[in-house]
């Protein structure tokens, strides 16, 4: 992302998270469609191949999104808002943004937001 860093407010990510949500919701179907036909295909088989070229790309294109709008990718489908103390999380099929988690604790320490 370079060398800039944004900071969310809690009210600054919950107002993009629904665009984040629906970008991610398309993603997912894409990739579970991907998944799908890859699998049903003959393990050697060259569809097999293009089938895990394609997902990575899904995953990548998704990735690029999700930076371009501020986040940082942590995961498949899993990304943090930097607010300067530690990072909003969000995770799909998450509603809302609802969890909080400090620099060094990374997702298994992350808690409801009060």
């Amino acid at each position: 992302m370079g060398s800039e860093q944004r900071h969310w407010t809690l009210e600054a990510a919950r107002q993009i998270v629904g665009d984040v949500r629906v970008r991610t919701e398309r993603a997912v179907r894409e990739a579970d469609r991907i998944v799908a036909e890859r699998d049903a295909g003959a393990a050697d088989s060259p569809v097999r191949l293009r089938a895990d070229e394609h997902l990575q790309a899904v995953i990548g294109r998704w990735a690029r999104e999700m930076e371009a709008l501020g986040l940082e990718v942590k995961g498949l489908w899993l990304v943090d808002f930097d607010n300067g103390s530690g990072y909003y999380c969000w995770r799909w099929p998450e509603t809302d943004l609802a969890h909080f988690h400090g620099y060094d604790e990374g997702f298994e320490g992350r808690t409801r937001i009060q």
